[in-house]
């Protein structure tokens, strides 16, 4: 095995860069292979183009006449750029993409009369098997049937010779089995409850769009040592190595030269999302050596998700080019800096509104600080739901170290908007003075565009930060659907904003108070209410957690613990009265989480047990014996001085030896404990017995392994190490 990893050092050594030639300006073509409104002018009659833009505008169904005219025109663009196939694109429960490709070919019944095919009701729908996805109990083997159903609100796009339809995935009986279809019902929950709050501010707000712009954080290793270790092809990280001498402490990575062979990666890697529509615009060096980021400009929530979830199946197609791995496992690497997801939050009107954006008069700052002290508000009320939204068996790895937010959510706004909230705060309960009224908007209220963007810092150990303009919700891990994310955050700001409504309109009805006296009055009170979720400090503090703890804030540091708020009253009530999902959909996807997480860790355990008795055992009793001959070698020559003579050897012998047992004795448990776990019947159960019983044996075994990688001979350790996977370019 040792060969192995020098061939593959060898073979990435000579590696040459991959060509890339600049196909046009990006201007140029961007969205080509995209069914946009430019090629639905095109392709389509006025009637289509006008039914499938009311749908996307204003959620209005497309008559099945109309459709046949709509995939008509689909088809024939289609076919103009070479396309062979159609496929309805969704995103199951897996949490990565999936597709079922048919050609846009039929004949008649004897074979004959061949001809390109594709009609309404193979755009609209299709009927995949629902039971060999994940579904949390609502559908049974023998009850397979499920739908895929077109989603006109994200354009069809080309990849390859296959048109690809994004559509929502549901079961025969209507339960959502996927990530898109609850995130469209909150959008649209949001939508609705912010286009309310709007109209205090503007009579012409007809639509609100919640908008996302994500930075994918990720790491480029060779595919040759990729392929030398067996934990990172089959888990997306590594199990068990020793840190390298130099890792990121001298911080020369992060923004440096980016290497020229990761450059032409990212070079094509632009191409295909510029053809694509996926409107990325920065790339750059992360923090630790061999990882990197890139970022678009943002874009509605629902397309931005389905291009993140594109985006992820590119890079890799891509890499297999260049000959890279990418690894988007939230914590690949021991000792060096994992990688996140943030997700940068806000919403727009239909007239151009940045909701979290100050304006230039005291009623535009009054529109954004409602949406601004709401959604703080919201996280307030359901930050362990928020917590829920980013628990995976990766990211518990990455949350709470060095480079990204701790468990506990809390809410990073500054110091100047720090100030501007306690002086709302003083505002007299009831209606307003004149003077008081001129005093709030004049000293308050309208200076806010004065101190914002260059004033609010970016707080790194926020997990909920305002940025100027938009929340980043820095937490979501990097290998995550945003979806999932996303949904809680616009469904907890719709039921806010929901709530605050009703507040308002009832001191208006109630108490005759005008509409500014009525929103100063609620805005104060959830002021004084948020003051637990705001934090300014260093959340990576033994003090923070301590205080964290005083305010009454979770900190659920493991899936199993976090997932629990999902399937509260509360958390259950809240989808139900948006519409979001029932209660079937909530708990199966409980459920499936559960089972994920479970997976997740039976697989870690089994491939650490498998690397440790397979590779690292047998290698450093390779070595020993050779130790061993050495030893036999001195007592030959020397006789009874052999022992002080070859004292070190004979040390070295027995630390193998006590990390060889180690080793043994501990995988041997930890079977056991699967085996205990496995025998668990509840979902539930058996993820905490992964968590609370398997799991630690990970770290022991791996502090044994890491151990013999130090005493053993370079030349013969089979694995491929830390300072080849993150410093070979």
């Amino acid at each position: 095995m040792s060969t192995l990893r020098f061939q593959a050092l060898k073979e990435t050594a000579g590696r040459k860069p991959v060509k890339v030639e600049e196909l046009d300006r990006k201007s140029v073509i961007f969205g080509s292979n995209v069914f946009n409104d430019k090629a639905m002018r095109q392709f389509l009659t006025p009637e289509a183009y006008q039914a499938v833009k009311n749908a996307m505008q204003h959620g209005t169904k497309i008559d099945r006449r109309i459709s046949d005219y709509v995939a008509m025109g689909m088809k024939e663009w289609a076919l103009s750029k070479g396309v062979t196939h159609y496929t309805h694109w969704f995103q199951p429960l897996t949490g990565s993409t999936a597709e079922k490709h048919d050609a846009f070919f039929e004949t008649s019944f004897d074979g004959s009369d061949p001809v390109e095919k594709f009609g309404g009701s193979q755009l609209v729908q299709q009927e995949p098997d629902a039971s060999s996805f994940p579904n949390g109990g609502i559908r049974n083997t023998f009850e397979a049937r499920g739908y895929t159903a077109w989603d006109p609100t994200s354009p069809a796009f080309i990849y390859g010779t296959t048109l690809c339809i994004p559509t929502v995935f549901v079961s025969y009986t209507g339960e959502a089995l996927d990530y898109k279809t609850p995130l469209l019902r909150a959008l649209s929950a949001v939508d609705d409850a912010a286009t309310d709050v709007c109209r205090y501010f503007d009579k012409n707000v007809k639509k609100v769009t919640a908008t996302l712009g994500w930075e994918q954080e990720y790491f480029l290793i060779d595919a040759a040592l990729a392929n030398s270790r067996p934990d990172i092809m089959i888990t997306g990280r590594t199990l068990l190595g020793h840190t390298s001498a130099k890792g990121q402490q001298l911080e020369d990575h992060y923004f440096g030269s980016i290497p020229t062979r990761v450059l032409n990666y990212m070079r094509d890697l632009e191409n295909e999302c510029m053809l694509l529509g996926i409107p990325v615009k920065t790339r750059h060096n992360e923090v630790a050596p061999n990882q990197f980021e890139l970022a678009p400009i943002f874009e509605e929530a629902n397309l931005a998700v389905d291009h993140n979830s594109l985006l992820m199946d590119i890079m890799q197609k891509v890499a297999e080019r260049h000959d890279f791995k990418v690894l988007m496992h939230e914590k690949p690497f021991k000792g060096v800096n994992g990688s996140g997801k943030h997700n940068n939050w806000s919403m727009a009107t239909d007239t151009g509104v940045n909701l979290l954006s100050p304006g230039k008069t005291p009623m535009s700052n009054l529109q954004f600080l409602t949406f601004f002290i709401n959604t703080i508000k919201a996280v307030q009320e359901n930050e362990e739901l928020l917590r829920a939204s980013i628990a995976t068996a990766s990211n518990d790895h990455r949350l709470g170290a060095n480079e990204a937010p701790p468990a506990i959510i809390s809410v990073f706004i500054g110091q100047q908007l720090t100030k501007v909230l306690e002086e709302l705060e003083g505002v007299s309960s009831g209606k307003l003075s004149p003077e008081e009224k001129t005093d709030l908007k004049l000293n308050v209220v309208g200076k806010i565009p004065d101190v914002l963007l260059d004033n609010t810092d970016r707080n790194r150990t926020s997990p909920f930060a305002f940025t100027g303009n938009k929340f980043e919700f820095r937490a979501v891990g990097s290998s995550a659907n945003c979806a999932n994310a996303m949904t809680i955050l616009n469904a907890i700001v719709a039921k806010q904003l929901r709530d605050f409504k009703k507040e308002v309109d009832a001191l208006i009805s109630d108490k005759s108070m005008k509409k500014d006296d009525a929103i100063f009055n609620v805005l104060r009170e959830y002021i004084k209410e948020t003051k637990n979720i705001l934090f300014e400090g260093d959340g990576y503090s033994d003090e923070w957690e301590q205080e964290a703890a005083k305010r009454g804030l979770s900190n659920n540091k493991t899936t199993p613990k976090a997932l629990k708020a999902k399937v509260s009253e509360k958390s259950l009530a809240l989808f139900q009265e948006l519409k979001v999902m029932n209660h079937v959909e909530v708990e199966a996807r409980y459920e499936i989480e559960l089972e994920e997480y479970t997976k997740k860790i039976q697989i870690e355990g089994r491939v650490l047990g498998d690397i440790a008795r397979n590779h690292v055992i047998p290698t450093a009793i390779r070595y020993q014996n050779i130790l061993i001959e050495n030893v036999k070698g001195l007592k030959e020559i020397f006789g009874s001085e052999y022992e002080s003579i070859g004292k070190e050897q004979i040390t070295l012998i027995r630390e193998i030896s006590e990390h060889i047992a180690g080793i043994n004795s501990k995988v041997e448990e930890m079977t056991e404990e699967r085996r205990n776990a496995n025998a668990l019947e509840n979902a539930e159960a058996m993820a905490d017995a992964y968590c609370e019983k398997v799991k630690p044996y990970f770290d022991v075994i791996r502090n044994h392994c890491d151990k013999l990688e130090l005493l053993v001979d370079d030349e013969i350790w089979t694995l491929t190490k830390y300072r080849e996977l993150l410093f070979t370019r």
